[in-house]
């Protein structure tokens, strides 16, 4: 009995642990670990950073292009520098990238934004030795009105990028591939009116100080009126980038407004820039000699935008019209050099600055600084085909006109002055006339993909109406350009290129 017992108590004890060891094996439904939480505030792709109340996305872009007559660089292209000649790299090669992070959440006083973009670009002329630039066009933060950092001006209204790709092709006033520096605060109106006032870096192009050759010791000219070339002869001044010829230190940042409205039918908006030209001295190096005045310069400028559905889902014309007095940066910003162009022995240029002054106060022959005026527009119009096929065609216009005293002395810079050509005394030779104009028209043609996918071709027609030297078409002193003989009324170029572009979020 006492044998039954002992292995009936065995067999129960096996059996448990038999059945235990079973129950082990058999799947445990796990409480659910939500690794990323969603954010939904902000729209799609952000999630809240593990243990904060910050939302945050990541995304970023990549595009790769390569293009035919870019003059060798697809940033500065075209009409600058452009020699034709056997030195010319007419196709270049370019890959652009950027990771983006942009990081929100809210305060008692509404949404702060912090938003930055960094990536790297490359160009490659076929000599197996890519540039590469590391490169940043956003760094911002947002908060209850403020904009403040590396973001776009608030003059800006006309998207370049938006119907062509090549933004720095023809002169527009469009900040928005490279970024700008800007304070700013906008106030909502209400149905879609807004306004805005903003603190930003100054825009400038250069200033021309017309320097007597020999006039004294060690002095030159500062600024240059060579083609394609900005030079300045203020210490540390050539370093400087964009080429400010002679500009003093910055006093004051421009001032820009804008009126602004943005309904389901488009859009428009009004804008204006004061912008402060404050010249170097009357000799480059020499602080006794004085300096003009500080003067003023302006820019204001009207764009408009019609969103079509009528003619198809996704079409859009959009314009915007510019005009300035010493702040010439506002109509030719990706363009922001003297424009030149060379074909065999014909040459083609303009100089672009914001002012001209010259003399000297011994001489009582000093002038103050002659703004120069520009005015010009942008137009383009995007049609879609069907919803995965559009075309754009879109166009510019601009001039750059100067004051009689001004193309004076820009003219004696040029070797072709007669009687006294200094400052307030420079008389133009005649038919010497730097007034110049350059207009442009292309077409893209774009297949999306996917929504973030992209192909496209792009063909841009480019022309520029030259100043001229002289009546008999001769090129003289350092206008001289790449062995140039005769001084062309107009050169063109014509640049067709391709793109690839993969966005991973917006």
């Amino acid at each position: 009995m006492k044998d039954l017992r002992t292995l009936l108590l065995g067999s129960a004890a096996g059996l448990v642990a038999v059945t235990a060891g079973h129950t082990a094996d058999l799947p445990v439904k796990a409480k659910p670990i939500e690794y990323v939480k969603i954010c939904s505030l902000y729209g799609a792709g952000f999630y809240y950073m593990p243990g904060t109340d910050l939302c945050i996305k990541i995304g970023g872009w990549v595009r790769i292009a390569a293009g035919y007559g870019v003059n060798g660089n697809e940033t500065a292209i075209q009409l600058n520098k452009n020699l034709n000649d056997r030195t010319t790299s007419n196709e270049v090669l370019r890959v652009r990238g950027y990771i983006t992070a942009d990081v929100r959440n809210q305060t008692e006083y509404g949404a702060v934004r912090g938003y930055i973009a960094v990536g790297i670009l490359t160009n490659d002329v076929g000599l197996q030795v890519a540039s590469l630039v590391d490169s940043a066009n956003r760094a911002f933060v947002q908060w209850a009105g403020m904009t403040a950092g590396l973001s776009q001006s608030f003059y800006d209204y006309y998207s370049t990028a938006a119907v062509q790709y090549h933004g720095s092709a023809m002169p527009a006033s469009d900040t928005g591939d490279s970024g700008w520096w800007v304070w700013a605060y906008t106030t909502q109106f209400g149905g879609g009116f807004s306004g805005t006032i903003s603190s930003e870096a100054r825009r400038t192009t250069q200033i021309i100080n017309q320097i007597a050759a020999g006039a004294t010791a060690g002095t030159a000219t500062t600024g240059t009126v060579v083609p394609g070339n900005y030079v300045s002869a203020v210490a540390g001044g050539a370093a400087l980038f964009p080429g400010n010829g002679a500009y003093g230190g910055m006093q004051s940042a421009d001032i820009v407004g804008n009126l602004r409205v943005d309904q389901a039918w488009g859009g428009a908006q009004i804008m204006g820039a004061a912008h402060e030209v404050n010249a170097n001295y009357y000799s480059a190096a020499v602080p006794g000699s004085g300096h003009p005045g500080d003067v003023w310069g302006w820019a204001a400028g009207f764009g408009f935008k019609l969103n079509t559905p009528f003619i198809a889902q996704g079409d859009f014309f959009q314009t915007q019209f510019n005009v300035t007095k010493g702040a010439l940066r506002y109509l030719f910003f990706g363009t922001n050099f003297n424009e030149g162009i060379q074909k065999g022995a014909n040459e083609s240029y303009g100089v672009l600055s914001d002012c001209v002054y010259g003399g000297t106060i011994a001489g009582a022959n000093n002038t103050g600084c002659q703004l120069t005026s520009a005015w010009g527009f942008n137009a383009g119009y995007d049609h879609y085909w069907v919803p995965k096929w559009h075309t754009s065609i879109f166009g510019a216009y601009y001039q750059a006109r100067y004051g009689t005293s001004a193309n004076a002395m820009l003219c004696g810079l040029e070797g072709n002055a007669v009687g006294a050509a200094f400052g307030a005394a420079a008389v133009a030779g005649a038919g010497c006339n730097n007034n110049w104009s350059t207009w442009g028209i292309g077409s893209r043609t774009q297949w999306d993909i996917s929504e973030r996918f992209y192909l496209g071709a792009e063909v841009l027609y480019q022309n520029l109406h030259s100043a001229t030297l002289n009546g008999v078409g001769t090129i003289a002193g350092p206008l001289v350009y790449g062995g140039a003989t005769s001084n062309a009324a107009n050169e063109n170029n014509l640049m067709i290129s391709v793109r690839a572009h993969r966005d991973f979020l917006p």
